[in-house]
C-alpha cells in the first residue's frame, strides 16, 4: 500500500466529475421478459421478476462523496445515495450504471432505488438504501431490522408476493479498527468468525421476516482502502485509524480481508440458508483479486475513480464498480470472476444467459433444467 504514496498525485486536483453509463443497452427479448407465472422458487427468478431492491452497508453504500466537487474533501460528508453502485437511481442507465438502473431496464416499476442526497432515515432519499456511514459488520444487524420494518410499512411493497433483491457490502470499517482489538484471532471483536457471525445474524433477520428474497454479498476492495495519496493522508487516516498504525502491515490487512472473504464464502458454500426454496444467498467475488487501483495510463493512477478524499468512490467509480458487479451477478456460481480490470471502462454490461435466464444461484448454476420455467413470451 505505502509503495503507492510516491506515485499518487494530487487527488482533489485531478478529480473529474465524469461518469460511466451504458447508452442504449438492452438484451434479447427472451432474457428481458418476466416469468409467465410469478415464480415460487428463488432459483427460477428472472431479472424482470424483481420488484424491490434494498441495500445494507456503510458509507460506500451511502455513496459518501460520490458527487462531491473537485478539491473539496469536506464535501465527502454528503451522502449521494442516488449514485450508489448497488441501488442508486438518480440517473438513467444511459448516464450512470447501478444495479438498480440495470434492473429498471427489465422492470421500470422497480421499488427501492435511492435518490438524491441525504441520510438513511429519509424515505424520499434513501428509500431502501439502509447504508450508514461508519457502519461495521455488527451494524448491519440493525439495518436488516430497519429494512424489514420499512418494507412492511410501505403500501407499494407487497411483502408476501414481491420478489426482492438485497445487496450487502460491508467490512472496510471493520478492517480500519481491527488493529485496535485487544487480541487477534478469529473470535476477536473484528475477527473472521465475528464478522461471519454478524453477516449470518443480519441475513437471518431477512431470511425469517421477508419471503421471496435473494441476498447478494460483495467482497470488498483491499488495496483501495489501504492506499494513501500524499495530499489525502490526513483525511484517509482520519477515516481509517489502522492506516496510521505502522505495526499493522500490508500483509496484516490482506490477511484480515481474505479471512472476511472466506467467511462470506463459507456461508454460501455450507448452504446455511438453503433451507427455504424462496431464499438464496450468493457471494459476488469480483473484488477478491484486485490489488491495485485503476490506472488512466501506465503507472498513472486514475484519480477520477475516487471522491476528493481518495477513500470513497466518485460517481465514475460507482458506475465502474456497478458495471463489474452486474457482470458478476449474471455469471453462474462457481464460475464468477474473482478479479476485474477497473482501468478499462469499455468492458460494457453483459446480458443474462439465454440458456438459463434466471438470477444465478448455488442450485440453478449446477442444474438449470430442474428450475426452468416459462417466460411471458413462451
Amino acid at each position: 500500500m505505502r509503495r503507492l504514496i510516491s506515485t499518487l498525485l494530487l487527488c482533489s486536483a485531478a478529480l473529474g466529475l465524469k461518469d460511466l453509463g451504458a447508452p442504449n443497452w438492452s438484451c434479447d427479448a427472451s432474457v428481458m421478459a418476466k416469468s409467465k407465472k410469478v415464480p415460487t422458487s428463488a432459483h427460477s427468478v428472472r431479472f424482470a421478476d424483481i420488484k424491490v431492491i434494498g441495500a445494507l452497508g456503510d458509507s460506500l453504500t451511502a455513496a459518501n462523496g460520490a458527487g462531491a466537487p473537485p478539491g473539496d474533501p469536506l464535501a465527502v460528508i454528503l451522502q449521494y445515495r442516488g449514485l450508489a453502485f448497488q441501488i442508486g437511481g438518480d440517473k438513467s442507465l444511459d448516464e450512470h450504471i447501478t444495479i438498480a438502473n440495470v434492473l429498471r431496464k427489465f422492470n421500470p416499476n422497480l421499488v427501492g432505488a435511492s435518490k438524491g442526497i441525504g441520510s438513511e432515515n429519509v424515505w424520499e432519499v434513501a428509500h431502501l438504501n439502509m447504508g450508514v456511514p461508519g457502519a461495521e459488520s455488527k451494524d448491519i444487524i440493525g439495518q436488516a431490522r430497519a429494512l424489514v420494518n420499512t418494507m412492511h410499512s410501505h403500501s407499494e411493497i407487497n411483502v408476501k408476493e414481491d420478489w426482492k433483491l438485497v445487496n450487502i457490502f460491508i467490512g472496510a470499517n471493520d478492517i480500519c479498527v481491527y488493529c485496535e482489538d485487544p487480541y487477534f484471532n478469529s473470535t476477536a471483536p473484528h475477527g473472521k468468525t465475528t464478522f461471519e457471525n454478524n453477516i449470518i445474524a443480519a441475513v437471518k433477520i431477512l431470511h425469517d421476516n421477508l419471503p421471496r428474497r435473494s441476498i447478494f454479498v460483495k467482497d470488498f476492495i483491499r488495496k483501495f482502502h489501504t492506499s494513501i495519496p500524499l495530499d489525502s493522508l490526513f483525511f484517509f487516516r482520519f477515516e481509517c485509524d489502522c492506516e496510521s498504525n505502522q505495526k499493522f502491515t500490508d500483509d496484516d490487512i490482506q490477511g484480515v480481508c481474505f479471512g472476511y472473504m472466506d467467511g462470506e464464502k463459507d456461508i454460501q458454500n455450507t448452504g446455511l440458508f438453503d433451507d427455504k426454496d424462496d431464499f438464496t444467498f450468493v457471494v459476488q467475488p469480483f473484488f477478491n483479486g484486485i490489488l491495485d487501483p485503476p490506472y488512466s495510463s501506465p503507472g498513472v493512477v486514475d484519480m477520477t475513480f475516487f471522491a476528493p478524499d481518495c477513500f470513497h468512490f466518485s460517481a465514475y467509480g460507482h458506475g465502474n464498480i456497478g458495471m463489474h458487479l452486474w457482470n458478476t451477478i449474471v455469471q453462474p456460481v462457481g464460475f464468477k470472476q474473482t478479479s476485474v480490470n477497473l482501468s478499462d471502462p469499455t468492458v460494457g454490461l453483459h446480458c443474462p444467459s439465454a440458456s438459463c435466464p434466471f438470477f444465478p444461484t448455488t442450485k440453478n448454476s449446477k442444474d438449470c433444467a430442474s428450475h426452468f420455467t416459462l417466460s411471458e413470451l413462451d
